[in-house]
């Protein structure tokens, strides 16, 4: 089976703060929250707004 890297950037800002923990094998984790803002135009010319947010876990170095 063919393996893949997926790579996504988020720009936004922490909903929470990271929280930083250890498996019992010593492997970093840590959780935190991003929310991302869009805005468009439809086309009667109203701008919108929407805000997601993410929930995410980084690992290894980059958890630290």
């Amino acid at each position: 089976m063919a393996r893949s890297l997926n790579k996504v950037m988020l720009i936004g800002n922490l909903t929470r703060d990271p929280e930083m923990r250890y498996t019992p094998q010593g492997t970093a984790v840590c959780t935190f929250g991003v929310a991302t803002n869009r805005q468009w135009t439809i086309d009667t010319g109203e701008k919108k707004e929407d805000v997601e947010f993410h929930n995410l876990v980084a690992w290894n170095k980059l958890a630290e």
